[in-house]
């Protein structure tokens, strides 16, 4: 065996700790995702990585159903690496509304006036037309405990590029040392690459999908 793939493994296996693995873009690019492409097209190019909510749920998959084959564990890791990253980042981005607000505008729970925090806003649009926004998703999950019915959409923004997301398929970090206009917030991102970083980053304590925010949760942001 080479020294190049004696490394690659290496990497694999001191690493395999992490539910997302955590190496360098340098090895991902040069090594990784190119392994990974290899055998997404030899032995399974009709696996559809967008039914997947979870990195952690894609690579079980892989492992339990062997729809790819009886493959090594570093190359299972390869392929869902590849399609997580690669793959599922390059499908065709839905476009959302932008979130502005007008002066008048004010958080229906709080009370604050929207348009002094715009990298907050997010919204909920009902099937009716109606929509609201909130200076933030701690306050928007307040209200939609409370008024799910008829509900179209609901958007927030992207911390990092401030671009509008889908609400409903983001990953929210929560405890972090960033604030919000109201204190604690679940601060959203497009994808789980971006959230594991600001968790790191900004000393966060958990990642949480929308459907698995609670409102004891939300309550608790405010002790």
């Amino acid at each position: 065996m080479s020294l190049s793939k004696l490394l690659f493994l290496f990497f694999i296996l001191i690493t395999n700790l992490f539910a997302y693995p955590n190496y360098s873009d340098a090895l991902k690019s040069k090594k990784i995702y190119p392994m990974g492409k290899k055998i997404f097209q030899k032995k399974c190019s009709k696996l559809n990585v967008n039914a997947f909510k979870s990195y952690e749920a894609l690579l079980d998959s892989i492992k339990e159903t062997k729809e790819c084959g009886n493959l090594k564990s570093s190359y299972q890791e390869a392929l869902a690496l590849y399609l997580w990253d690669v793959q599922r980042e390059a499908k065709v981005e839905r476009k959302y509304p932008d979130l502005n607000v007008s002066q008048k505008e004010k958080c229906p729970i709080c009370g604050m006036f929207l348009y002094k925090y715009p990298r907050w806003v997010s919204m909920i649009e009902y099937q009716d037309g109606k929509k609201l926004y909130f200076d933030g998703m701690k306050d928007l999950f307040t209200y939609y405990f409370k008024h799910k019915e008829g509900i179209k959409n609901i958007y927030t923004r992207a911390y990092y590029t401030q671009e509008t997301i889908d609400a409903e398929d983001a990953y929210y970090v929560i405890g972090s040392d960033v604030y919000g206009p109201m204190g604690h917030e679940l601060i959203g991102f497009k994808n789980e690459k971006s959230a594991k970083q600001f968790l790191f980053d900004h000393r966060g304590k958990t990642i949480v999908r929308f459907d698995n925010v609670t409102a004891a949760m939300v309550h608790k942001l405010d002790e």
